[in-house]
């Protein structure tokens, strides 16, 4: 053999047509179908070597037809674009040029899936002498080319893993993979997950139920996949419909061993073959051959589910590579379905540690309704600190607090609920607004040097119409009179909580009856469209138009009016978790309030009885005189036993009748049962007996117990 004699021998034998141009779009809009990426002229696949010119022979240059062995594939091309078969070069097989040029033009796959290729004639469905090269079958016509190389699948693995993972929660994820896998892999897919799924290392009880979550598939009325003639394309064959959407898998059956064997199996497999009437139902036929892939969905630590993978008859059937691709599929949909399971029970667990945080529902005070809302923010940061309170306080008056831990995690919940409870105990203590921010700035600087917060106080008295407020760093809050005018309140804006060695300011104003006092927190006027100056303004112009549509001399209802409030809010708005507080100031009239001071003497109670008698019947109440007589002479007996300053006594007209006894003891009385012998101990037994509602609150100065009855 003549040793200076090279032949020339392709390594490749798919080749591009001379003339082809890049590969046609796919025309099926569910996604491109799998076809064999076709190379250019001159140039191997993925793992060939390029091709060497004979001796005497045309260098192969890109756009020129090579000669290839007949009866391949490229032979096949080569006649079918001549019209003359193509010479037989024998000669050694893994002679190589140099010379040979890449096609610089050569298509690439988009990132999110496999573009389909023109292949040649030969190739085309319908076309005679097309045969599938693994198989030797002949390829069905009209039907989506098979995944010919090793490359075609790890590309379309590599798109659908990325497809997957980009969904966040569970319905997410599993849109993703069928959305991927049809029409793409297969025609239909069916997704069973376990009901309910088990989260992280809770062990489920109960027998393991399947429940279908999702199915996908390719509708029989399709368009041409391909530029083919409607004469070439074949009658597709619609796949049953699922019936069944719950299984309970019988332990140490057939579907129970598939599951736990992990690895996915074909149809025609003998597990698979009594498996799937198992999860299909009885009355839905198993499809025959390897056209279904039953892959199980296992995750770190058990099986939750399984993908069962559809084609129809009419289309190439499932090769023994393609399940390498399912188990892939399905490793990477299970590993995300226990992250989003994960991801959403640790979201759920912290909005309602946040919420139960918050009080459930807002007291009725007498003089002042109340209102509020509480927004939580994007679903990429929605744990936050803010919070709002509103405590009843005693002489009917009521404290109105709205905080903000700075940050949005976990830790920043944890803080709100404790500066929270601490400014509960502090308003229980009846100290001023400027002392109570003070302890909480000492209390912030004890859980660490980092913990900053902002808060506003307010205390708000409906006898003298007054507020007193006091401000920790926080967005001054906006009164809305009754005719219509809304107007910023200037308070001091004082240092935030946390900083240690400021001191605070209290300030008095003007609380008219019909008036509406809105707090807030930064997250309803600053975002990253606007300051916080600029959210203020609008939010005062908000309030006023909504009261103008009202009349000046109706007040907008109070639930409307915080919904109207929130409406402001842009898409770009919620950065931040949002908190609410609206109080609506109605007062009591200085007609309905009787107050009287009364030195610690033995003649106290008597008196007490009078001056209460004279107000019930200055009111018109005297059928009620008896029942108040007695509890109000049984009160004033404590308090002047221990007194040694003056004893206060105070009726007050609402809807109930209250009546409150104020002494200068800290000590507050306790309910107990008197023995026969004792001589005392019975008077808060009459009280508790008698009244609708009784109690002790401790104040600065000493305590106030109070009683009401029901206005008959």
């Amino acid at each position: 053999m003549d040793s200076t004699r090279v032949t020339e021998h392709p390594t490749s034998h798919e080749r591009r047509k001379p003339g082809a141009g890049r590969p046609a779009t796919p025309a099926d809009p569910r996604g491109a179908l799998l076809h064999t990426p076709e190379q250019p002229s001159g140039t191997s696949g993925s793992t060939g070597l390029p091709v060497q010119a004979r001796s005497g022979d045309a260098l192969s240059v890109p756009g020129t037809a090579v000669p290839c062995p007949p009866g391949g594939p490229s032979g096949a091309q080569a006649s079918a674009g001549t019209g003359t078969p193509p010479p037989a070069s024998p000669g050694p097989e893994h002679a190589q040029s140099s010379a040979a040029v890449p096609d610089p033009h050569r298509p690439r796959p988009a990132p999110d899936s496999i573009p389909a290729q023109q292949g040649s004639e030969q190739e085309r469905p319908g076309s005679s002498g097309g045969k599938e090269r693994r198989t030797g079958q002949g390829l069905p016509s009209g039907g989506p080319m098979p995944m010919r190389r090793d490359g075609d699948r790890l590309r379309f693995v590599g798109a659908a893993t990325r497809r997957i993972a980009r969904g966040i929660d569970l319905d997410e994820i599993v849109m993703g993979l069928c959305r991927a896998t049809v029409p793409t892999f297969s025609d239909e897919i069916l997704v069973y997950l376990r009901d309910p799924l088990p989260v992280g290392d809770e062990r489920p009880t109960g027998p393991l139920v399947l429940r279908l979550r999702r199915t996908d598939r390719i509708p029989a009325e399709r368009e041409a996949a391909s530029a083919l003639p409607p004469a070439f394309q074949p009658e597709p064959v619609e796949l049953p419909p699922v019936s069944a959407e719950l299984c309970e898998v019988r332990p140490g059956g057939a579907l129970a061993e598939v599951l736990r064997g992990v690895r996915p199996v074909f149809a025609d497999a003998p597990a698979a073959r009594a498996a799937l009437p198992e999860l299909l139902g009885d009355e839905l036929p198993v499809p025959c051959g390897q056209r279904a892939i039953l892959a199980p969905l296992r995750g770190r630590r058990r099986v939750i589910g399984a993908a069962l993978f559809l084609r129809r008859p009419e289309r190439l059937a499932f090769e023994t590579d393609d399940l390498l691709v399912a188990a892939q599929l399905a490793t990477h949909t299970a590993l995300g379905i226990d992250k989003a399971v994960l991801y959403g029970r640790e979201a759920y667990i912290a909005d309602e540690l946040q919420r139960t945080m918050l009080p459930e529902t807002l007291p009725r005070p007498t003089g002042v309704r109340l209102a509020s809302r509480y927004l939580p923010a994007a679903e990429t940061a929605r744990v936050g600190g803010d919070w709002y309170d509103a405590i009843p306080l005693p002489g009917s008056r009521v404290a109105l607090v709205v905080g903000d831990v700075m940050g949005h995690s976990m830790t920043s919940a944890a803080i709100m609920g404790q500066l929270r409870t601490t400014a509960q105990t502090l308003a229980g203590l009846d100290l001023p607004p400027q002392e109570v921010l003070h302890h909480l700035d000492e209390q912030a600087q004890r859980l660490g040097t980092d913990r900053m917060a902002t808060c506003l106080y307010a205390v708000y008295d409906p006898v003298s119409h007054r507020i007193t407020i006091a401000n920790a760093g926080h967005p001054p809050p906006v009164l809305l009179h009754l005719g219509g005018r809304a107007e910023v309140l200037r308070v001091p804006p004082g240092a935030p909580i946390g900083v240690g060695g400021v001191d605070f300011e209290a300030v008095e104003l003007d609380a008219p009856a019909g008036a509406t006092l809105l707090l807030y927190t930064d997250g309803l006027v600053e975002s990253r469209l606007r300051d916080v100056w600029t959210g203020i303004e609008q939010l005062r112009e908000r309030l006023a138009a909504t009261a103008a549509l009202t009349g000046p001399d109706h007040p907008p209802p109070l639930e409307a009016l915080c919904d109207d409030v929130l409406d402001m809010l842009g898409p770009g708005d919620r950065d931040d978790d949002i908190a609410l507080l609206a109080a609506r100031f109605d007062g009591i009239a200085p007609s309905d309030v009787a107050y009287w001071y009364l030195e610690p003497e033995d003649a106290a109670p008597g008196r007490a009885r009078k001056l209460a008698r004279r107000a019930l019947s200055r009111w018109g109440m005297e059928e009620m005189s008896d029942s108040v007589e007695l509890l109000v002479s049984e009160l004033v007996t404590n308090a002047v036993r221990y007194a040694s300053r003056p004893v206060t006594l105070r009726l007050l007209r609402t809807d109930v009748l209250r009546c409150e006894v104020g002494d200068d003891v800290p000590q507050l009385p306790r309910l107990r049962q008197a023995r026969a012998t004792d001589e005392g101990g019975r008077g808060l037994i009459l009280v508790n007996k008698l009244a609708r509602r009784w109690g002790a609150t401790r104040l600065s100065t000493g305590k106030v117990v109070w009683f009401e009855l029901n206005r008959s």
